[in-house]
């Protein structure tokens, strides 16, 4: 490709509304094109890196016997309203109607829809296992859509769907995909971590995500170097603490004016903080009933703790988008809570959710639900029980591992894909069976295994940039080698420039000449910028035949041969070429 015939539009300033590295990079490499906040759409250079993430994804899904298909984006109501994810699946989906008032959605993901193909197909013990994926635009009504590709409102996914007699074929299945994930975000020169993760809107009974690591990322990771143990900080169980067996001391109320947070309620008693029991107040409702009320629950977890809100939604059983902090002069009208003064006694109409720690504390102190005053010596099971206890703590930096105890650590990743396993959620919900040898009608046992295609472009550009650009994996880049020739009048440049050119072409090398008009700190700004692995410059030793040779990810300038230049850069792209 002559970079004078390129549709080629490079920015020297970072647009305003771009904030990360890879947002800021994409758009001012002319990589993507913005539409409308959270729409994007892929220029030349764009296609041609997102075209070798999506082959290298092919090769490694092919090579598990996964087969490819297209579906459509367009879905109908009824298989979502059949999996029971109509209402379930939140504000987040795409609505919409056509002529005769017949219900779609703008598919988000395609459960019900590779369930539905399979159980009209598949009949027969004899015909699985079966793994089924495409690549193709999902939809979500992101509700703030932010940092470029990684979170947009139209994206393009792999989403491959595997289906198996029993949890055994399961297990084979999800792990051939969790080793596969492996081997495409290496090839893709990713420096990823794979985690437990919670299994969400999707749902099942396991899942991992892969998170690739950036100081950007939206995820947090917990780890834990001792053991291995890692998990998204929304995932991570938390190993409660061990308490001192203390005698049980009498309920107490104290007068405690103006103190409506832990600190202050702490200082002025002279308690340490993990001596007491903080309120959360939420308001939820049950997305499958239009005509629900509002209801209304009270967590308490230990003072110096803090909620991991998804703990508690799985507690709840709801989607996110129906739980919420609650109207605490509403609540407190409904159920007797008083804001900064709430505990665990004295609620009504409410229900109760207790963190699992909060068993064996003893003598704690918490709100009175009365205005400026809170209880002391308050103890589980002689003053208060629960509605439901479970664990509702976030996991942090420096708190004991769940596994074996040690500190932990944490750091943030950006989600590139994740593995679930569904087991029959919705083969038995769908009817989705096959016939055993003795004519049993049996649910199939289901996998899906999704990897954002467009977020894994941004995540690459995260983690290989420097403050003049873009530097790409070999694997993933729009080309190879950018050929700069300084003075396209000079004939002798341009001559060598051109044979040059010619031979990497024949030996398979990706090039772009740069031939355009412009000054010599133009095009090597532009190269820097663009961060093609390779960079020739044919310049003032032309006549020599020889040839400044530059790799983009580091190291010095050298002067050689033309040929040897053709023959390095060869030799780079053809080693490095598979990740």
């Amino acid at each position: 490709m002559r970079a004078s015939k390129m549709f080629l539009n490079t920015l020297r300033e970072a647009p305003s509304e771009a904030e990360i590295p890879s947002h800021i990079l994409l758009l001012r490499t002319g990589m993507i094109s913005k539409l409308v906040s959270g729409v994007y759409g892929f220029l030349p250079l764009g296609i041609r890196s997102l075209q070798k993430i999506e082959t290298i994804i092919r090769e490694e899904m092919d090579a598990i016997g996964a087969q490819e298909v297209l579906m459509s984006a367009l879905q109908p109501a009824e298989l979502w309203q059949e999996s029971g994810r109509w209402y379930a699946y939140g504000p987040e989906m795409w609505r919409l109607k056509d002529r005769n008032d017949r219900e779609f959605c703008l598919g988000p993901t395609h459960e019900e829809i590779f369930t539905d193909t399979v159980r009209t197909r598949v009949s027969s013990y004899r015909q699985l296992p079966l793994s089924l994926y495409q690549i193709q635009h999902k939809y979500r009504d992101e509700a703030r859509p932010r940092f470029g590709l990684m979170r947009s409102r139209e994206f393009i996914m792999k989403d491959n769907y595997s289906f198996d007699r029993d949890k055994a074929g399961l297990d084979k299945s999800y792990q051939d995909n969790y080793d596969a994930y492996s081997k495409i975000f290496t090839r893709c020169g990713l420096d990823f971590r794979p985690v437990e993760a919670d299994s969400g809107a999707i749902g099942g009974s396991n899942s991992h995500e892969f998170c690739a690591l950036a100081g950007s990322g939206e995820e947090e990771i917990v780890y834990c170097d001792a053991c291995g143990m890692a998990a998204t900080s929304e995932r991570a169980a938390f190993r409660d603490a061990a308490f001192a067996d203390e005698e049980l001391l009498p309920l107490e109320k104290k007068l405690t004016p103006g103190t409506k947070t832990i600190e202050d309620v702490c200082a002025f008693l002279g308690l340490p903080q993990e001596k007491s029991i903080k309120a959360l107040l939420f308001q939820y409702f049950d997305p499958e009933d239009p005509n629900a009320e509002m209801q209304y629950a009270a967590c308490f977890i230990r003072g110096d703790r803090q909620l991991n809100k998804t703990k508690l939604i799985n507690a709840l059983g709801l989607p996110d988008y129906a739980v919420s902090f609650a109207d605490e002069e509403k609540m407190g009208f409904a159920t007797g809570c008083v804001g900064g003064f709430t505990g665990p006694m004295g609620l009504h109409d409410c229900l109760i959710i207790a963190d699992s720690e909060l068993v064996n504390a003893k003598n704690m102190c918490a709100g009175a639900c009365e205005a400026d005053h809170h209880y002391i010596n308050v103890n589980y099971g002689r003053d208060y029980k629960a509605d439901k206890v479970v664990d509702l703590k976030l996991l942090q930096e420096g708190d004991p591992c769940p596994v074996c105890g040690k500190p932990v650590k944490t750091a943030r990743g950006i989600e590139v894909g994740q593995v679930f396993k569904l087991g029959t959620k919705y083969s038995a919900a769908m009817n989705c069976v096959y016939r055993d040898e003795n004519m049993n009608e049996i649910p199939m046992e289901m996998g899906c295994y999704g990897i954002g295609v467009t977020r894994t472009l941004a995540a690459i550009v995260e983690q290989h940039h420097d403050e003049n650009g873009i530097i790409w994996p070999v694997s993933v880049a729009p080309y190879h080698v950018m050929l700069v020739a300084i003075n396209t009048k000079d004939e002798t440049q341009m001559s060598l420039a051109e044979d040059i050119y010619k031979k990497l072409l024949a030996a398979g090398v990706e090039v772009v000449l740069d031939d355009r008009d412009e000054r010599a700190g133009v095009k090597f700004k532009d190269a820097d910028l663009l961060g093609f692995p390779i960079r020739i410059t044919v310049g003032k030793t032309a006549a020599d035949g020889k040839v400044e040779y530059k790799l983009r990810r580091g190291g010095d300038m050298e002067l050689i041969d033309a040929d040897e230049a053709v023959r390095r850069a060869a030799e780079l792209v053809n080693s490095e070429r598979r990740g």
